[in-house]
């Protein structure tokens, strides 16, 4: 890797590191407004606005160049605490059942082995993330606010219901299935390797 390839990489002051960073912020008030006053208006909003800052960052980091190491953990990292937080705070208000608030905190469990294999590899500390992984965290996060939209006596509850079950249900489903694709690479990663070796 050229020098200046390498300093680009190990950039942290960047537009979309801060923007993953105030996303990163914004979990405990967002847990603070579901579970504190229930203010769930307040709490959809700022939903909405992790959600799109979540597009706008990786729209800037390839737009303007600042992609870099720091961004590829810290943006994941945002999107997965964003998830349990809702998870977590739909399950208390009693929204969602339990089972699916631990169905998507237990796939990530299932992935805590790849890292280990990856480093031991020379790969790095994580695979590229792909589309599926990318289409299962954005169904769940436009699940997540039509969620709490149904839980409230209005005209726009039994459509919010609708669809954000079927977000949800469909956003869970490939957050398993983009799961068990990632493993799929690592074997793959690991057979490479084997023949390689062998003489």
């Amino acid at each position: 890797m050229n020098p200046e390839a390498s300093e680009t990489e190990d950039r942290i002051w960047t537009v979309p590191n801060a923007l993953s960073l105030a996303r990163l912020l914004g979990v405990p008030v967002f847990l603070w407004l579901v579970l504190g006053p229930k203010a769930d208006g307040w709490a959809v909003g700022l939903l909405m606005l992790a959600g799109f800052s979540d597009w706008l960052d990786g729209k800037i980091a390839r737009a303007w160049n600042q992609t870099s190491r720091l961004g590829r953990l810290l943006d994941p990292l945002a999107d997965r605490l964003y998830i349990l937080a809702t998870l977590l705070g739909l399950a208390l208000r009693d929204i969602i059942p339990w089972w699916l608030a631990l169905a998507i905190p237990l796939r990530d469990v299932m992935m805590l082995g790849i890292p280990p294999i990856l480093r031991r590899l020379g790969y790095g500390p994580a695979l590229p993330v792909h589309f599926l992984g990318k289409a299962a965290t954005a169904n769940l996060l436009y699940a997540f606010p039509l969620l709490f939209l149904a839980h409230h006596d209005s005209w726009y509850a039994d459509p919010a219901r609708i669809v954000g079950w079927s977000l949800a249900i469909w956003g869970t489903g490939l957050y398993w299935w983009s799961g068990v694709l990632y493993w799929v690479q690592v074997r793959q990663l690991v057979k490479g390797a084997k023949r390689l070796k062998t003489p």
